[in-house]
């Protein structure tokens, strides 16, 4: 995986990267296509340039929808409604908080969320759909609407070079904000560690679902903290809190890594049971295998 210390957004899109996106074989193309392309649904109501009806006005609509012609005809007023011109709009929302600066792998959480990010980001629009960004801590830190545009592109990858790990989180209240503050059914990409308390972290995502939307989340992991395979006793300290714990791993690894397994199964049933997408992902894994493997594995269920 090519990881040059690069400073400039474009880093998140390498040259070997985009080569790989644009050229790969005509299966991994049409999985991708396949993919983005299932998850279009019925066209929303919107403006664009295909005409789809007329229906009677409403209080809080729009002057400039009004149907004059309409309104000559029949003394009432009617406005029209398009059908959008993409019926996606894709939503990527990343955690930088503190805890996604843990490191044992090529890279750290947070980095791994913006290569994958950028990836999404790129294909997203490459089929000319939208896309959006959100990053967020304990709050949401930035929030970039979907567009469809090639330059946005570059917005993107701009807000994603900026981000910095730090702060504590708050999963839970950050997506209940999100759910009522997207309106528009849309496609919610998540990517974080999920470190926060499980329940409220899952009613927070059946939030996104009662709203309408699709929700996909990536459960960033890495292979040290799954498994905690120190040789010797170790300081643990919380990047989020400061606080510092002293254990010793050949002690209580095993106890730890059932633990582990067992708040992953934890995810991966609620997300089932929520309609919610979940796919967990260890940055020991180079970031395009991963992407590759799960649209491929996605298109599978559809």
């Amino acid at each position: 995986m090519p990881i040059a210390n690069r400073s400039r957004p474009a880093r998140f899109l390498d040259p070997e990267l985009v080569a790989r996106l644009r050229s790969i074989d005509l299966k991994a193309r049409l999985v991708v296509e396949g993919f983005l392309a299932g998850l279009h649904r019925s066209p929303y109501k919107g403006f664009s340039v295909e005409f789809t009806e007329h229906r009677a006005y409403m209080p809080g609509d729009e002057i400039k929808r009004i149907d004059w012609r309409v309104y000559g005809k029949t003394d009432r007023f009617f406005v029209r409604e398009y059908e959008e011109e993409t019926n996606l709009r894709a939503y990527l929302i990343i955690d930088s908080s503190g805890s996604m600066a843990f490191r044992t792998a090529a890279v750290s959480k947070l980095e791994y969320a913006g290569w994958l990010g950028a990836s999404l980001a790129y294909l997203l629009l490459h089929q000319k759909d939208s896309a959006g960004l959100v990053t967020f801590t304990d709050r949401i830190q930035t929030y970039v609407p979907p567009r469809s545009s090639p330059a946005h592109l570059n917005v993107l990858l701009s807000q994603v070079d900026r981000m910095k790990p730090g702060g504590d989180t708050d999963l839970a209240d950050t997506f209940h904000q999100l759910a009522e503050r997207i309106k528009r059914r849309g496609l919610i990409i998540i990517l974080s560690d999920l470190w926060d308390e499980q329940s409220r972290v899952l009613s927070a995502l059946r939030h996104f679902r009662h709203r309408k939307h699709e929700v996909l989340v990536f459960h960033i992991t890495d292979p040290t903290e799954e498994k905690l395979d120190y040789k010797s006793p170790v300081v643990l300290r919380d990047l989020e809190t400061g606080q510092e714990m002293t254990l010793d791993p050949r002690v209580v690894g095993e106890e730890y890594r059932s633990g582990f397994e067992s708040y992953f199964r934890t995810f991966e049933r609620g997300c089932r049971e929520g309609l919610i997408d979940y796919h967990r992902i260890s940055t020991r894994t180079p970031f395009d295998r991963a992407l590759f493997a799960y649209l491929e594995r996605r298109s599978r269920m559809r």
